[in-house]
């Protein structure tokens, strides 16, 4: 594991780091709950997919970018916990634009995810913590 666990709390060392006081995430018998996972890059400011203006607002971003991005955070966390992709059960997925963005990351998201099938709920958030399009909240099987 590219990680430590303590007390059930899971800290990945090679997943962006957390923006506030919580664990990447959190085993409670066989199931790991992770906390929301964005697109940005470990140890730096950088979010595929988006561009800022000097002010830091959102000039623009790129959804797949962005959807790519969280996934492969959320497979980090997911290995680094000692879980995989394969064994997600539920999603829940926050988008900032579901008008302008659903149907891209559905795409994905079909993609991703077709030996896999999980339950899912995507809601429209009017912002997230840090200025991005997408989160994935997700619950996963671990362990036997």
């Amino acid at each position: 594991m590219a990680g430590q666990e303590q007390d059930g709390k899971f800290i990945s060392h090679r997943a962006p780091e957390p923006v506030g006081a919580f664990p990447h995430a959190r085993r409670v018998g066989n199931l790991l709950f992770l906390s929301g996972i964005g697109p940005r890059v470990r140890g730096s400011r950088s979010i595929p997919g988006v561009d800022l203006d000097d002010d830091g607002g959102i000039r623009g971003y790129d959804i797949e970018k962005q959807t790519l991005a969280v996934f492969e955070n959320v497979r980090t966390v997911l290995i680094d916990a000692g879980s995989g992709w394969d064994r997600i059960v539920d999603v829940t997925v926050f988008l900032t634009n579901m008008k302008a963005d659903f149907a891209a990351f559905n795409a994905l998201y079909a993609e991703h995810f077709s030996a896999n099938q999980p339950t899912r709920t995507t809601v429209e958030v009017g912002s997230l913590p840090t200025p991005i399009a997408v989160e994935l909240k997700v619950i996963a099987t671990i362990g036997r």
